[in-house]
C-alpha cells in the first residue's frame, strides 16, 4: 500500500491525522527551521517527544521537516534541530540544504533523510546525487512533473518517491518564489513562508467586497459572497495589456485552486510512486481529519482495485475549485 504522508501544524492536528489514518505525519518545530512558521503552529521540544510516541503507539510514523536554509554562518538551530529530532524519535528528517544532509549523514546516520521539496531535484541524476552523497532514502518530487516524468524518473533512481496529491500549488520552483521575495523583503525557502502573516491585510470594499494586499501591494478584490484565494502573488488578479492596446484583468499567473489527484492514484501508483503527501500545516484539525480520511479510503481502494471516491473534498479547495496541476498535463 502507498503511503500516505499527512501535515501536523499542532499537536493536536497530529493526533486528528493519527487517527483519522496517516501512515505517517509531518511536523516542525517552533522556529525558523521550519518551512510553515506561522504564529501559533508547530511544535516544542516537549511536545514534539511526546506526539512521536503517541504516534508510534498508534502505528504512524513522524517526519520531522527542517526544511528552510541556515543562514551563512550561524548553522546552529538547525544542527539542534536535527539533533532534537533525533533524541525525541522522529522516523525521519525531511532536508533540502546540502550542508544540513552532510551534517545529518555524519551526527545522526541511524535516522533517515528525506529530500524536501525545497531542494527542487526534478530529475534522476540530481536525485541519485543525493543518494549517493549523503544517503537519502527518500525524495519530495517537486510539483511540476506529469505522470510519464515522474515514471521515467523512478525507473533510474533507487530511492522512494513522494508527490503532493492535495492542497497548496505552488507554479514556482519550489520555494524560489521572486514574486513573493520581491513584495515582502522575505526568502519564501528562508523565513517560511510566501505570504507571511504580518504582511497580509484586509480591507472591506465600499460594496461589501473585500480587497487583500500583501506588504501594501492590491494582489486581489473579491466581491461580495464570492470565495477569496489564498493571499498569495502569483493567485492574485491583475490588470495586463491585452495585445491589443487594451487590457485585462483576471489571474495572470494562477487561478485561485487547489491540488486534487484523487483521481491519478492508481497512475501513480504504477509509474512508482511510494508516498502521498497532503499538503496544510497551517490547517485546523478538523480539516486534516476530513481529507486524511478521504484520502486514507482513497489509498485503500487504489491497493484494491477499486474505482477513487472523486469528489468528496470540494469545499475544502482554494475557491471552491480544483486541478491535477502538472500531473495530467504539461505545465511550464
Amino acid at each position: 500500500m502507498m503511503e500516505l504522508v499527512c501535515p501536523a501544524g499542532t499537536p493536536a492536528a497530529l493526533r486528528a491525522a493519527v487517527e483519522a489514518g496517516a501512515h505517517a505525519v509531518y511536523c516542525g518545530f517552533a522556529d525558523e527551521t521550519n518551512a510553515r512558521t506561522f504564529p501559533g503552529l508547530n511544535f516544542s521540544r516537549p511536545e514534539m517527544a511526546e506526539s512521536v510516541a503517541h504516534a508510534h503507539a498508534h502505528g504512524a510514523k513522524v517526519l520531522v521537516a527542517i526544511n528552510t536554509f541556515p543562514r551563512a554562518g550561524d548553522m546552529g538551530p538547525w544542527h539542534r534541530a536535527v539533533d532534537d529530532a533525533a533524541a525525541a524519535g522522529a522516523d525521519a528528517v525531511i532536508l533540502a540544504d546540502m550542508g544540513l544532509l552532510a551534517y545529518a549523514a555524519d551526527r545522526q546516520p541511524q535516522m533517515r533523510r528525506h529530500l524536501s521539496v525545497q531542494a527542487a531535484a526534478a530529475n534522476a541524476d540530481a536525485i541519485n546525487f543525493y543518494a549517493q552523497e549523503f544517503g537519502v532514502r527518500r525524495v519530495v518530487l517537486p510539483r511540476v512533473l506529469t505522470v510519464a516524468e515522474i515514471q521515467a524518473i523512478t525507473r533510474e533512481i533507487e530511492v522512494e518517491t513522494e508527490v503532493f496529491v492535495f492542497g497548496g500549488l505552488c507554479v514556482m520552483a519550489e520555494g524560489r518564489c521572486s514574486l513573493s521575495s520581491w513584495t515582502t523583503g522575505l526568502s519564501p525557502n528562508m523565513n517560511g513562508v510566501c505570504s507571511p502573516a504580518s504582511h497580509v491585510s484586509y480591507e472591506t470594499t465600499a460594496a461589501g467586497g473585500q480587497e487583500a494586499r500583501l506588504n501594501g501591494v492590491l494582489i486581489h478584490r473579491t466581491p461580495r459572497g464570492a470565495p477569496a484565494p489564498y493571499p498569495t502573488i502569483c493567485k492574485g488578479a491583475f490588470t495586463s495589456p491585452d495585445g491589443k492596446g487594451g487590457s485585462q484583468t483576471g489571474h495572470i499567473f494562477e487561478d485561485p485552486v487547489s491540488l486534487d489527484a484523487t483521481v491519478l492514484i492508481p497512475a501513480l501508483k504504477r509509474a512508482g510512486v511510494r508516498a502521498l503527501k497532503i499538503e496544510g500545516r497551517q490547517r485546523s484539525r478538523a480539516y486534516v481529519a476530513q481529507v486524511v480520511r478521504t484520502f486514507r479510503a482513497a489509498v485503500e481502494a487504489a491497493d484494491r482495485g477499486a474505482p477513487m471516491p472523486v469528489g468528496q473534498l470540494a469545499s475544502l479547495t482554494e475557491g471552491q475549485a480544483s486541478t491535477t496541476g502538472s500531473y495530467a498535463k504539461i505545465w511550464r
